[in-house]
């Protein structure tokens, strides 16, 4: 199996792939802010993953970039927020946004309450 077939990576790179279609009707003003920063942490979800998974075979690590992965995730989700408040985003998309965020989390602590499923070998 690779990373690519997680679940989890799966909808975070579809996630990501949305924010970004989506982010190029952000004003240029918000370019290198608000922009960039939402771009970074939604791809940085997948990154993290795909990290993860590489590090199955120490399992401080994969919870540590699991934990990692989570956060940038969360910080997605602030990033949304923001889009609404400024009036970027309609408050269907926000919710649309906000309940896919929610899903890839969901997945994400799967991962890290179940490291058994994913390969990961228990501490001796």
């Amino acid at each position: 199996m690779k990373h690519q077939d997680l679940l989890a990576y799966q909808k975070g790179f579809l996630l990501a792939m949305k924010i970004f279609n989506l982010s190029k009707s952000f004003p240029k003003e918000e370019t290198y802010s608000l922009t960039d920063q939402i771009r970074r942490s939604s791809r940085s979800v997948c990154a993290n993953i795909a990290e993860a998974y590489r590090k199955r075979d120490y399992p401080k690590h994969f919870h540590s970039k699991l934990t990692d992965c989570d956060a940038e995730n969360s910080e997605t989700h602030t990033w949304l927020e923001f889009c609404f408040a400024c009036n970027y985003i309609s408050e269907e998309t926000f919710n649309v946004f906000c309940k896919e965020n929610e899903e890839v989390g969901k997945l994400i602590n799967y991962m890290m309450r179940n490291p058994n499923k994913f390969g990961v070998k228990a501490n001796d």
